[in-house]
């Protein structure tokens, strides 16, 4: 026997409504596509004239052309488009190798002018 009161009782929960009100989910599952258009099929769109299809996780074109241009053709223009950032890229580097170069050799230059000046004016105190 409690010394304060009852025991602990919580409340009871309501009974649960019914989650819809659609008898869809009595239909088999061929029904139901066929109501609910589950059936979709490959995505598919048209620009400038060329039919695309989606497959595999890449946009293909159905006639095999790629607007205008065969699938080597793309491939070598993609294989060529890689050597030319490549080459991009190193240009680049050269580049920022030989400012870091012309700037160091600057740097050094007008250290040494001043060093110049300061031993000008150190032998013209002498005479």
């Amino acid at each position: 026997m409690p010394l304060f009161g009852s025991t602990f009782s919580p409340k009871k929960t309501p009974p649960r409504k019914s989650a819809s009100l659609s008898n869809l989910h009595n239909l088999d599952r061929s029904t139901r596509e066929v109501e609910l258009g589950l059936d979709y099929g490959t995505p598919t769109m048209n620009l400038a004239g060329q039919s695309l299809k989606f497959e595999n996780g890449q946009w293909i074109a159905e006639t095999g052309i790629s607007g205008g241009v065969d699938r080597r053709e793309a491939q070598r223009l993609r294989r060529r488009n890689q050597q030319l950032e490549e080459e991009n890229n190193l240009l680049r580097l050269k580049v920022d190798i030989l400012l870091d170069m012309l700037s160091e050799t600057t740097a050094e230059s007008h250290l040494m002018e001043k060093e110049l000046d300061e031993l000008k004016s150190v032998s013209r105190r002498r005479k």
